[in-house]
C-alpha cells in the first residue's frame, strides 16, 4: 500500500493518529497553519503525485475553520496530481440542515456537499450521517458507514430482556435504536415529542414501551446540547426507569450540555470518538470509544476497490 497516504486536518489528530496505526502506516507529512490575520495555511510536504490521499477531519466545532480547513487541503492534493482525494469525515457537519422546514432558509447539508466535491473529493467516508438522503446530495460516491454495531459493543454485560430496555429519543432515530436492540435481544422504547421551530426546545409528548424498573439505555446519533437526551431521561425517570444510560454516536456537548447531563438522571453517556472535546474528556460520566479501526477497515477495503458493505451484514 505504498500509493496509500493519509492526512490529518487539525480536528481529530488522535483519531488519524489510530487508523494509521492500524493500518500499518505513517502520517503524510503536512502542515495545517495559521497566517496572522488567521487565514488558514496548508502545506504538504511529501509527494502524492498518483496516490490514493485519504483526508481525516471532521467538521465539528469549530465548524466553519474545519471546514476550510478540510477545503484547502482537498485544493492542495488536487494541484499536487493526487490521484484519488477521498475526505474521512467521521462527522459531518450541518447535516440537521437536510430540508426545508420553514421558508427563506438555505439547504446547508447541500450546499456543504457541493462545495466539497467541487474542492476535488473523489469520495466521502463518514459514519453514522444525520439524515441518509444527504448521500444523494453528492454526485461522488459516499460510504456511510453504520454506527449500530459499535454502539451496541459498548456493553460488556449482558442484561435480559426482563431488565433491560433500548430507548429511541424520537420517532425518526426508530430504525438505529431498533438495530442496537435487536443486537442485544432488548424491547424496544419510543419517545414521541415535539421541536417548537421559533426556539428549538423539545416538548416529550407520549412514551410508547414499558420502562418501569428497567435499565434504559437511550440510543441517538447526535449530543449537541443534551436538551433532547435530558428531557427524554427525566421522563423515563418519571415513569419509574432504574437506571438510565445514553450511547450515541457524536458528542458534540455545545454550550452547557455537560453541566446539563451531571445535573440530570443520566448515569452515563457513552459517544465515539469522531469529535474531539477535551472538556468532555475531563469528565467521569461521559466514556469514549474508538471507531479508528473501524474507520482503518474502511479505507483498506476502499484503497483494494473491496466491498464495503461486507463489515456490516445484514441482522
Amino acid at each position: 500500500m505504498q500509493d496509500l497516504k493519509i492526512i490529518a486536518g487539525n480536528s481529530n489528530p488522535e483519531l488519524t493518529q489510530e487508523i494509521v496505526t492500524n493500518l500499518d502506516k505513517e502520517l503524510t507529512e503536512a502542515s495545517v497553519d495559521r497566517f496572522p490575520d488567521g487565514e488558514i495555511h496548508v502545506h504538504v510536504q511529501e509527494t502524492v503525485r498518483g496516490a490514493s490521499v485519504f483526508v481525516v477531519q471532521s467538521t465539528s466545532p469549530p465548524v466553519n475553520e474545519n471546514l476550510v480547513e478540510l477545503l484547502l487541503i482537498i485544493d492542495a492534493l488536487k494541484r499536487a496530481s493526487a490521484k484519488q482525494i477521498a475526505a474521512v469525515i467521521p462527522y459531518y457537519g450541518y447535516a440537521r440542515q437536510d430540508r426545508k422546514q420553514t421558508g427563506r432558509v438555505p439547504i446547508s447539508a447541500k450546499l456543504v456537499a457541493n462545495i466539497i466535491s467541487t474542492a476535488g473529493a473523489d469520495r466521502i467516508l463518514t459514519v453514522d450521517l444525520h439524515a441518509g438522503q444527504i448521500q444523494g446530495f453528492f454526485d461522488i460516491p459516499v460510504d456511510n458507514l453504520r454506527g449500530d454495531p459499535v454502539l451496541a459493543k459498548t456493553l460488556n454485560d449482558e442484561i435480559s430482556s426482563e431488565e433491560g430496555v433500548v430507548v429511541s429519543p424520537d420517532v425518526g432515530g426508530a430504525k438505529r435504536a431498533r438495530k442496537v436492540s435487536q443486537k442485544l435481544n432488548l424491547p424496544l422504547a419510543i419517545v414521541e415529542k415535539k421541536r417548537d421551530r421559533r426556539d428549538g426546545g423539545v416538548k416529550v409528548l407520549n412514551l410508547i414501551g414499558d420502562v418501569k424498573s428497567k435499565r434504559c439505555l437511550i440510543v441517538d446519533d447526535i449530543v449537541s446540547t443534551a436538551g433532547t437526551l435530558t428531557e427524554v431521561a427525566e421522563i423515563l425517570k418519571e415513569r419509574g426507569a432504574s437506571h438510565i444510560e445514553a450511547i450515541c454516536t457524536h458528542g458534540i456537548f455545545a454550550e452547557d450540555a455537560l453541566d446539563l447531563i451531571e445535573k440530570s438522571s443520566i448515569n452515563s453517556v457513552t459517544v465515539t470518538n469522531t469529535i474531539k472535546n477535551p472538556e468532555a474528556e475531563k469528565t467521569d460520566f461521559i466514556n469514549y470509544i474508538s471507531v479508528g479501526d473501524l474507520f482503518a477497515r474502511t479505507i483498506k477495503r476502499i484503497y483494494e476497490e473491496k466491498s464495503v458493505s461486507t463489515l456490516f451484514p445484514h441482522s
